[in-house]
Parts: structure tokens; sequence; C-alpha cells
């Protein structure tokens, strides 16, 4: 991007923005529940629908590189930061309502305040996701899930914006959910609303079922650390944080990155880890865990920005 295309970008951006919308060069640590992560060379958090469209258009015109975050809880970001634009979801776009059984959020909203306004309105299918620390538009990309619960079983529609500005609907066969997929890691759309079909439910065994998930989230998971959660996705036939346990890989450590001491499926940043600190860990477990048990460790987290 040149000097003058570069002028032209921010001064369009600024020209419908709020100063608090559109920042440049911005720390993502700052941004990524990892507390990792070099600067973006621009976040904007569009507030509507059509804000958003405006950024998506502006940033195809300009041929900028395009991020999409939720909450920044599944992400690590390198430490050289991420070039072109982010586009991240908070506030003004994390609405929730409930129209009979559905149940009905803008991407931002947090996914433990959607669970609790369904458990408010005695809806039940969503208590698994009280305490995944993600957004919703960020669950369906990912389809999230936890205790045997994943946003397949739920969601009914999506609605997205494309690179071009154009808004699409997706009905639940369309969205090619699978283990931890979804058709928007593929097709590039920016999801901003979110539609789920729930049941009915008895309020008081809805509100013991996150009780019961929060209580174990809580007495297993290192939930008083900085982490991108499971680091691991579940190989066939084993559990991530079971075979590292069984390996003794508990507290290693690279740097400010460590293996937690509480769980062995997440890598915690222990106090200035660097994502070059999380990698080289993520890196050793692999070598030990081919080593040991034959069985090959992908990454659930996202790993973006520059080398």
């Amino acid at each position: 991007m040149n000097k003058e295309d570069k002028a032209a970008f921010i001064a369009k951006c600024q020209g419908f923005l709020r100063p608090e919308q559109f920042l440049m060069d911005e720390p993502m640590r700052l941004h990524t529940t990892f507390e990792i992560g070099g600067p973006a060379d621009f976040l904007i958090f569009p507030s509507t629908v059509e804000e958003l469209q405006q950024v998506l258009r502006l940033i195809h015109e300009y041929e900028l590189p395009l991020v999409i975050l939720g909450n920044g809880s599944n992400v690590l970001v390198r430490d050289k930061g991420i070039r072109g634009a982010v586009v991240k979801f908070n506030g003004p776009m994390s609405s929730v309502r409930v129209e009979g059984n559905r149940l009905v959020a803008g991407a931002g909203a947090l996914l433990k305040d959607v669970s609790a306004a369904a458990a408010a309105h005695s809806l039940t299918g969503l208590e698994f996701a009280c305490g995944i620390p993600g957004s919703i538009g960020g669950a369906i990309f990912m389809n999230a899930g936890a205790y045997d619960g994943e946003m397949k079983n739920v969601a009914d529609m999506v609605r997205t914006v494309d690179k071009l500005g154009g808004t699409h609907s997706y009905s639940r066969e369309q969205l090619e959910l699978g283990y931890r997929h979804s058709i928007f890691q593929t097709n590039g759309e920016a999801v901003y609303e979110v539609e789920l079909l729930l049941q009915p439910g008895d309020k008081a065994a809805i509100d013991a079922k996150i009780a019961d998930y929060t209580q174990r989230r809580e007495s297993k998971q290192p939930l008083e650390m900085p982490s991108a959660g499971s680091t691991f996705k579940r190989p066939t036939g084993y559990y991530a944080g079971t075979l590292i346990d069984q390996t003794g890989l508990k507290g290693l450590s690279v740097g400010g990155a460590q293996v937690s001491t509480k769980h062995a499926g997440f890598v915690v940043n222990k106090g200035g880890a660097t994502a070059a600190d999380v990698l080289g860990l993520i890196h050793e477990v692999q070598r030990r865990i081919r080593e040991a048990h034959g069985v090959d460790l992908q990454p659930e987290v996202r790993i973006i920005g520059e080398e």
C-alpha cells in the first residue's frame, strides 16, 4: 500500500467512524485473551451492519489483507503483528434478544451472556456455552463446543457481509459445521448476526446444569491466567490434555509460555510471553507427543499475523 492509498483509506474511514472505532498500529496484545501480539496496521470496530458494509468495501477497494475477530479468545497473534485491517466486534454489535424459542444475537455478544439470556427465558440447549470465553460470531466461525454440546446443534440462521458489502443469510444446512470448522473459514465472509433455535426447558434444571459446568470449568481450567483456551484439537481416539499430562509435560515452559500445571491442554501466558515463546512450546509439545505416542497434535488456536 503506497502512501497516497494509505492516506486515502484513512481519510475515508475517519469520515464515518469515530476515533475510538478506528485505531492505527494498535498492539493486539490489548485485544486478545492471550495478551500477546504485535501491532495491527488498522483495528476497526464497526457499530452497525451499515458501517461493517462500508468498512469491508473499503478494505476490498484498497486490496488490504483482512482479519475478522470476535472476542480474540481463540487466537495467537504473532509478534510482528498483522498487516492490513482487523475488524473486531464489540459492544454496539453485541445485542441479544429472545423471540419465542429463538435467540438472536449480534456477532460480538459473548457466549456467556447469550447462554445467560437463554437460561433467563427458560430455553435449553445452550448451557454448554456458559463458560466458553468467546463471542457468538467466533463460536460459529469455529463451531465452538464443550461438554458434548456444539454450535452445530443450535445454530439455525447466520447472517453475513461479504467483501463487497453484500449481505447473505445461511440456513443450518448451509453452514458446513464440523469439528472446529464452518463455511466461513473458507468463504471469508463476516458474520454479523446469529439466530439460534432452542427448546423450552425447566429453569431450575437449566440453572443447575450451568452451575455444574461452571464449577467443573473453574476447578479444572487455568482461568486465572491469560490463554487462548484449549491449545490443541482433540486427536482421534485421544484427549490432547490427557496425552500431554501422561507424557509429563505439565509445567514445561519456553520463555513466558507454559503448559498449565492445572490443565495440560492449555498453554498459558505466565507473564511477558511472546508469540515466539508460545509457538516454540507448541512445537516442543508436538515433538514429544509424536515421539512418545505416535500422535500428531494439531493446534486448535488460530495462529495469525506476520512471522
